[in-house]
């Protein structure tokens, strides 16, 4: 038997596809919606959804929340007597929403199908799928939650070249993805997204707001009142999703609490947020190539998505109310047993094709050469560029860069900057190469091949040799710094103070640059070049030709932005 679970930061769901359709399952409590929150009792025994929830404000110390965001990452939370990985943490919570299931169904659940944020990092699916092995189940496919939001609007039935925005903002994550019915296949064109943005973040400025206002600051208040408060918080945000203004009383200790917000000042102290949500919004219309009015559809899903100052922000870009007619809360739960129906075949489903992208760019470090001929190493050169539809393989030849050269070091990589230091390490791969031929003929056939499991083959060819070297990457090693790792980087940023790259003015070109780079895929090889230049130049540590490339730089980042 299969199923389909929404994991969320906040909450998680779980149901079925059966004969009436998508179904889902309540817990003990009648609620469809489990807090993903666990605790460990005084008896030591391990409490997960709304009673875990509870004992947020009266044993902070045994209970943890929000552990979604720190999938992917070797963070260990200590509940009692033991540390807990994200990937247990997330495994305690699937096991409460199975058992929901199977009381429900009477049967054994063996399969899943689980909702991912679409801008999961490779790390982070890894490790929902641990997740879902440490519950006892098979998570045969991840969907991105996006596109289970788009199965549960029913969108694989618009007419063909239908174009839709599915905008996803749950209690801790961010998700835009635009997509395309198209002979019945629901295409994926473009994700974008903030692993690091969601209602979360709201309540922290609406806390910030109170206790600002109140003279309270926050280290005046144990972990058990600062629960209390952000509980009570959390009822006003959800309050002024419905009204005008929310008012938030209580006593916390010896202080009486009586604060009051309308949604005017709400939306004015959030603008930072809504500023964040914008850019993966335009960077994913952007990578699309579509412009608002070429949208026939825009979905807004997520519990956060309730706020009227997010309604009006995608009302205003896109010149058209969204979709709202299915429970916010419910409807990527919804997709994702869609999804499991067409797992199971369903024959209703059994004709829907989906297709999904990477979410992030893969490649390689390279050398490049400035305007007078000196290599300069730690630059990324994309292989797969982010939002590349998969399944899909890509291949592209290097060569050495010295002559006489016994082997070629081939480090792969994930990310969307410019300098692979910036971005995540996932492997590397040696390649042996024939020392006595030269460079240029010394040349390596590298190809990467990206599954709809997220799984990265890496295959090196020597041209000359014929010899074939392959990697695998499942587990994404040398992705997580250790405790020299970081102290090394610690010592390396001290050391940039004394340099003049450290002056604000080339910082801030340069990540001018960079963001430029993320942005726009047709110019990567220019901003690039570029970067490599000033760089270079920087280096030269003369203040006068700083100035003067600082300048030309400046001017040209600035065309690129206006065309």
């Amino acid at each position: 038997m299969i199923v389909g679970i929404d994991l969320g930061t906040t909450h998680s769901l779980i149901g079925c596809y059966d004969a009436g359709g998508a179904r889902l399952f309540a817990n003990p409590l009648g609620s469809l919606l489990t807090p993903s929150v666990v605790a460990i009792d005084e008896g030591g025994h391990v409490l997960v959804g709304q009673a875990a929830r509870d004992r947020l404000i009266s044993h902070p110390e045994s209970s943890v929340a929000n552990f979604k965001r720190w999938m992917g990452s070797p963070r260990e939370t200590r509940l009692g007597k033991r540390a807990f990985r994200p990937e247990e943490l997330s495994a305690l919570v699937l096991r409460s929403l199975l058992a929901d299931a199977e009381a429900a169904l009477g049967g054994k659940i063996t399969e899943a199908v689980i909702s991912v944020p679409a801008y999961f990092s490779d790390a982070q699916r890894k490790a929902t799928r641990s997740a879902g092995e440490l519950a006892g189940i098979r998570v045969e496919r991840l969907i991105n939650e996006p596109t289970a939001a788009a199965l549960a609007y029913g969108l694989q039935e618009r007419p063909d070249g239908s174009r839709f925005v599915v905008f996803d903002l749950g209690g801790g994550t961010f998700d835009v993805s635009v997509l395309e019915m198209f002979e019945g296949v629901v295409e994926v064109h473009a994700s974008a997204g903030d692993n690091f943005l969601g209602g979360e973040d709201f309540l922290d400025v609406l806390e910030a707001a109170c206790l600002g206002d109140l003279n309270l600051p926050v280290d005046r208040l144990s972990a058990a009142q600062r629960g209390q408060l952000r509980r009570w918080l959390e009822a006003a945000k959800r309050e002024l999703s419905l009204q005008q203004q929310a008012r938030v009383t209580g006593q916390l200790g010896e202080r009486t609490v009586d604060w009051r917000i309308d949604q005017e000042r709400f939306a004015r102290i959030a603008e930072p947020l809504l500023q964040r949500m914008r850019m993966p919004l335009e960077r994913a219309m952007r990578d699309a190539r579509l412009q608002p009015g070429q949208i026939d559809e825009i979905v807004l899903v997520g519990g956060a998505s309730r706020m009227p100052m997010v309604t009006r922000m995608v009302s205003r870009m896109f010149g058209r109310l969204p979709l709202r007619h299915l429970h916010p809360d419910e409807a990527i739960a919804l997709g994702a047993c869609a999804a499991a129906g067409m797992k199971a075949r369903d024959q209703r489903l059994d004709e829907v094709i989906l297709t999904d992208v990477c979410p992030y760019t893969l490649g390689t470090e390279v050398a490049r050469r400035d305007g007078d001929g000196q290599l300069h190493s730690g630059f990324f050169h994309p292989i797969i560029h982010r939002n590349s539809t998969v399944p899909t393989s890509r291949e592209e030849s290097f060569w050495p860069t010295h002559p006489q050269q016994k082997a070629l070091q081939l480090d792969v990589y994930q990310g969307e900057n410019p300098m692979v230091a910036n971005n995540i390490k996932l492997g590397e791969l040696r390649v042996e190469l024939d020392p006595r031929l030269p460079a240029e003929q010394n040349a390596v056939r590298l190809r990467f091949t990206y599954d709809i499991n997220g799984v990265l083959q890496v295959e090196a060819t020597v041209q000359a040799t014929g010899r074939h070297y392959e990697l695998l990457l499942e587990r994404n090693p040398g992705l997580l710094l250790d405790s020299e790792q970081i102290r090394q980087r610690l010592a390396s940023l001290a050391e940039l103070k004394i340099h003049p790259r450290d002056k604000q003015e080339n910082i801030a070109l340069l990540a001018r640059a960079e963001r430029l780079y993320e942005e726009h895929l047709q110019a990567r090889a220019q901003l690039q070049a570029w970067i490599a230049q000033f760089r270079a130049v920087v280096e030269t540590q003369d203040d006068h030709l700083i100035r003067e490339h600082r300048r030309e730089l400046g001017l040209a980042l600035d065309a690129l932005e206006q065309a």
